[in-house]
């Protein structure tokens, strides 16, 4: 009786060495369902549970660091087809719904800012389009920046009429409400035709030449639209009724939009025949210039003198045509 319930006591007991033992198996079988479950996700996050103080290590395969994603998106390294892509599933609504056309204007006042900015410092060696459009077209800007013009170039051209005629006896004002039909007519076919040609054009050459660099409808369209807007403050200008100081303020305005063209579609050309790159840069500058200095002409260095009141005949006349009838 004594040895059985001696044997009893013994294995009923919680001595150290079976805790010990039942510690040991417990610790087994934890360790291999870790092993069990890295094997099956090689990427899982693992912790050094012998230093808390370290941080968890990835397994390598981990994506690079977003600010150096961001200088590559602002820069322009990143992939073009990447980006193409990206902007293909931005706007994947069908084109007759008001959600395709609503992706268009979706910017904000400091990317408008930042893209008007550019277009008025252009950067020597920098892409327009790889810096501040690529990563979103906008119609915004463009669409803005044309109607501000066309009310620029109408008003301003009433009131240099006004001022080149001020103190005539003869003259009478009358405005012109057709000047803003005809400028608006000439800004929007030029902000929309002409970019349309371009696409048009580096389309076909790059089915002949296939590192040309290839820019989408809507990318040239924002181009020549943010160009524009150094007309605006130069069209307030020209109310001042000197054809001198006129003349400088285009060739200043010029210059300054014709290098954000020239700049920006040289890359795309310069992998072609050396005689076709050099002739669509010299266009693109040609109907820039057309626009500018037609603009000028006919809005402001020809005023128009068709309202000019109708003498009226003197008696003493009156009785000179009666008597020679």
């Amino acid at each position: 009786m004594i040895t059985a319930h001696c044997s009893l006591y013994l294995w009923g007991s919680s001595s150290p060495l079976a805790l010990a033992s039942q510690s040991a198996g417990i610790t087994d079988m934890k360790f291999g369902n870790a092993a069990t479950s890295l094997t099956a996700n090689p990427d899982a996050t693992t912790v050094n549970i012998e230093d808390p103080g370290e941080t968890p290590k990835h397994q390598p395969g981990s994506p690079r660091g977003s600010g150096r994603e961001e200088d590559d998106e602002l820069l322009g390294n990143d992939d073009s087809d990447k980006t193409e892509l990206l902007a293909g599933q931005k706007k994947s609504s069908p084109f007759w719904t008001f959600e395709y056309y609503q992706t268009f204007f979706d910017v904000d006042t400091y990317q408008v800012f930042d893209r008007i900015k550019g277009s008025l410092l252009p950067i020597p060696g920098k892409n327009f389009v790889r810096l501040y459009i690529r990563s979103n077209p906008d119609l915004y800007g463009p669409f803005w920046i044309c109607a501000t013009l066309v009310f620029a170039i109408a008003i301003s051209g009433n009131l240099s009429n006004f001022l080149i005629h001020l103190g005539e006896k003869t003259y009478r004002y009358v405005p012109e409400f057709r000047k803003v039909s005809i400028a608006a007519t000439i800004i929007y076919a030029y902000a929309w035709l002409v970019p349309l040609a371009l696409w048009g054009f580096l389309m076909w050459r790059n089915s002949k030449v296939m590192n040309i660099v290839s820019y989408s409808f809507l990318e040239i369209v924002c181009v020549y639209g943010y160009s524009l807007f150094i007309y605006i403050p130069t069209a307030i200008l020209w109310i001042i009724p000197q054809k001198a100081v006129r003349w400088i303020l285009v060739m200043i305005a010029l210059g300054i939009s014709g290098s954000v063209l020239a700049m920006t579609f040289w890359p795309a050309v310069r992998e072609d025949n050396r005689r076709v790159a050099l002739a669509t840069i010299v266009t693109i500058v040609l109907l820039h210039m057309l626009l500018s200095v037609g603009c000028l002409a006919y809005f402001f260095d020809a005023p128009e003198m068709d309202h000019l009141p109708t003498t009226t005949a003197t008696p003493n006349q009156t009785i000179a045509a009666a008597k020679s009838s």
